[in-house]
């Protein structure tokens, strides 16, 4: 298995800054620490970002989780095995402008990153934030000319398995091939298999990833967030 370094960099109420470095293995889930070598000398002991400010506050992401050489499919804070928010992910140098936070962590809490050796794979993930507040990621590898249908992360489940009966308030995906997908986008299908709403494909290593609330839908039971690819 390859492995690479996976960096990124937070800003706490507190005006504390901390930056965040692990080695981790590329196509499973891992586990984002702090630093523990930020400079000659500096640094702290490698720890989960819960551990380290627990009660503290994050009030911004100035630098999303940016692997060394491949690529970084998705990435999110997680309390008690589950998703408790989305974080957006990045290529080096493409990142403009620090993102606006809001959570306060506690003891246990882990920011978890999943990457690929390739830095550009047909690994495309569907991030949603409900009217509910439910995070949730959905994932697939694409393959050429057929319609993929993305799975949550974590239990497999479909979008509409998962998220029946709630809005979609805002989403992004992150794709590097979003040229192969049709109206390069994710698609919500609905029961009679017509597009309900999409996402529209952001690939990190050209701009940097931003939510948007366009097209997006109320999730019906038997809907899935699925691409249908050229190539």
């Amino acid at each position: 298995m390859t492995t690479q370094a996976v960096q990124a960099q937070i800003q706490l109420s507190t005006g504390e800054i901390v930056d965040l470095q692990s080695t981790v293995t590329d196509g499973s889930s891992q586990e984002l620490k702090t630093s523990a070598s930020v400079i000659s000398g500096g640094g702290i002991s490698a720890q989960s970002l819960g551990t380290y400010a627990d009660g503290k506050t994050i009030s911004a992401i100035l630098q999303p989780p940016t692997p060394a050489s491949g690529s970084i499919s998705w990435a999110y804070l997680q309390r008690n095995g589950a998703i408790l928010s989305c974080l957006p992910v990045a290529a080096h140098g493409v990142v403009s402008q620090p993102i606006p936070f809001a959570i306060r962590l506690r003891a246990g809490d882990t920011i978890q990153v999943f990457t690929r050796a390739a830095a550009a794979p047909r690994d495309v993930s569907l991030n949603v934030v409900t009217q509910s507040g439910t995070h949730a990621i959905f994932t697939a590898v694409n393959s050429a000319s057929t319609t993929n249908n993305l799975t949550h992360i974590l239990n497999s489940q479909s979008l509409g398995e998962n998220l029946a009966n709630q809005r979609i308030m805002s989403h992004y995906v992150n794709s590097t091939n979003g040229a192969t997908m049709r109206g390069g986008s994710v698609l919500y299908i609905n029961d009679r298999g017509l597009p309900a709403g999409s996402c529209i494909a952001i690939n990190p290593n050209n701009l940097q990833m931003q939510p948007n609330s366009m097209a997006t839908a109320v999730i019906g039971l038997n809907f899935q967030a699925s691409t249908v690819t050229t190539a």
